[in-house]
């Protein structure tokens, strides 16, 4: 059961192949594609974190409101000054916890090493989401920032981001034109309330996304450090 009105909502768990846990946890927020899919695709969505399963880690994908088959009126991930808006944001960051819940039930889940990973739009997300949902404990994002545009301040990332107080990696391009380095990216970074030796970031010479092979070194040394190898 969703946590509000009387929805139901899924959730995908990919689990390593031929390993036995329990596995380290890492939970998806995907980009805004998400929300022009009207279709869930198990087949397809490991692309984006198939590295993780690889070294040994659980990945769940959660259905998130508006997204996939539970589309709505919804049509862009961009902020704005409604409460429409607002009561997503809301229901977004419930589907979060609703599903670390369901985590929680499984044996095979070590939801004690539980990190947020969010792509794009889920790295706009990452000022908000790990800020409010405290069984979080560590965080990678991949090409993330502070939105150029306002919301109503019940679910604006401005007066999140300093409550997010767990290790964050921020991976983003120089030239990246949702998220710029000077106006977008780095305040992020800045106002994370992180301790600064917990937090890192790494800039590479692209656009709005990062070398693959950059993303998995670093995304998995940064998992490892947090919360040790895989065993």
């Amino acid at each position: 059961n969703a946590a509000y009105g009387n929805e139901r909502m899924a959730a995908y768990l990919f689990l390593p192949h031929g390993k036995r846990g329990p596995f380290q946890v890492v939970l998806f927020f995907p980009g805004s594609d998400a929300i022009y899919t009207r279709i869930s695709d198990p087949t397809v969505m490991p692309k984006d974190f198939d590295f993780f399963i690889r070294s040994g880690r659980a990945v769940l994908f959660p259905v998130y409101k508006s997204t996939f088959e539970r589309a709505d009126d919804l049509k862009t991930d961009t902020p704005v000054m409604t409460n429409s808006y607002r009561d997503h944001v809301i229901m977004w960051v419930k589907d979060v916890s609703r599903s670390i819940d369901y985590m929680q039930t499984r044996i095979d889940l070590d939801c004690s090493k539980l990190a947020y990973y969010g792509v794009s739009w889920g790295g706009g997300m990452g000022a908000i989401v790990p800020a409010i949902e405290k069984r979080l404990a560590a965080v990678v994002l991949h090409v993330a920032g502070l939105s150029l545009e306002r919301s109503l301040p019940e679910v604006d990332a401005l007066n999140y981001v300093s409550r997010v107080k767990v290790p964050v990696l921020m991976l983003n391009g120089k030239y990246d034109h949702f998220f710029p380095v000077e106006t977008s990216m780095m305040p992020m970074y800045t106002l994370l309330g992180t301790p600064i030796h917990q937090k890192n970031k790494f800039l590479y010479e692209s656009g709005h996304s990062v070398p693959r092979h950059e993303l998995i070194k670093n995304a998995l040394d940064w998992l490892d450090q947090c919360f040790g190898p895989v065993q």
